[in-house]
């Protein structure tokens, strides 16, 4: 018997993946993989809006809780860490999903990257010598999500770093893989990114963010990326309440445009409204079923 398909789910944060994703899964007997290099922590669970035992739905879900925060993880140990989980799924007969943002961690695995060592001394000398443009072009171009300081060259340096040396990419996808996009309206994104964001803070939020800090220290790599500098700010008493919720809509808006950016650059995907894409993801594993 052939393997299962491989099915790829993308999209901008507060697109709708995870319910989407679930929903699949659950009537096709599959499990999804998390690509989301936020959620792979540990205790940040408000904060990257990782999806709850509730959400799930009994759906196995992996990739989440992987490290502590602050720990070091590379491309290449999630593209590993994937590749490793779909052949398991693919052995209970069992439907494999790849779902997230993170568009690195997705291309990694459907294009099959091969990662060398990181070059440290030589890689930090390179980018060192770049403009911070430079450095923002060179995220762009190899699919780096920028942090959220992303104006301080450190930071930018530090996230090219972590993401490891890619030595050979394809240019075709791996075989047995369906790839759809998730393509939202710009005001309902919007208005998705605004909701969900209150029921970040609306979840105690800012006692998980108290609790990381006294845990790993406001300094942890992990800390200095989403909500929670902007929370670390509203216990400094440097900004109210209401202005890091209002902080925290924009950058989440700039983060969605920055995935779609490159998202887009993907001519494999195959972008479709979150109505359709479910219709047409049974569709492709339904054909696969009757090849």
């Amino acid at each position: 018997m052939a393997p299962k398909p491989l099915v790829v789910i993308v999209g901008p944060t507060a697109c709708g993946k995870t319910a989407l994703s679930v929903e699949v899964a659950k009537q096709c007997g599959g499990e999804i993989i998390c690509a989301d290099s936020r959620t792979i922590y540990k205790g940040m669970d408000i904060g990257t809006a990782k999806p709850s035992a509730k959400e799930q739905q009994g759906v196995t879900h992996w990739g989440l809780d992987l490290v502590e925060p602050g720990e070091y993880y590379s491309v290449s140990d999630f593209k590993n860490y994937a590749v490793q989980k779909i052949s398991e799924i693919r052995g209970r007969g069992h439907v494999p999903f790849l779902v997230g943002g993170t568009g690195l961690y997705i291309n990694s695995v459907i294009f099959d990257y091969k990662f060398g060592k990181p070059a440290e001394a030589k890689l930090r000398s390179k980018l060192q010598h770049m403009t911070l443009e430079q450095l923002h072009n060179h995220c762009l171009v190899n699919g780096i999500v920028l942090p959220e300081n992303y104006k301080n060259k450190r930071y930018v340096i530090r996230s090219i770093e972590k993401n490891g040396e890619i030595l050979q990419t394809q240019d075709q996808l791996i075989d047995n893989c369906v790839v759809v996009g998730i393509s939202t309206v710009r005001e309902e994104l919007r208005n998705r990114i605004a909701k969900r964001a209150e029921n970040i803070f609306d979840s105690n939020v800012i006692d998980e963010a108290k609790f990381l800090s006294d845990k790993y220290g406001w300094d942890s790599e992990a800390m200095k990326s989403n909500v929670y500098p902007l929370i670390h700010q509203y216990l400094d008493e440097t900004m109210s309440l209401k202005d890091i919720k209002e902080k925290f809509i924009v950058l989440d808006w700039r983060l969605a445009k920055r995935q779609l950016t490159w998202l887009r650059r993907n001519k494999f995907i195959h972008w479709l409204s979150l109505i359709d894409t479910q219709n047409y993801i049974l569709d492709q594993l339904a054909i696969t079923e009757q090849s």
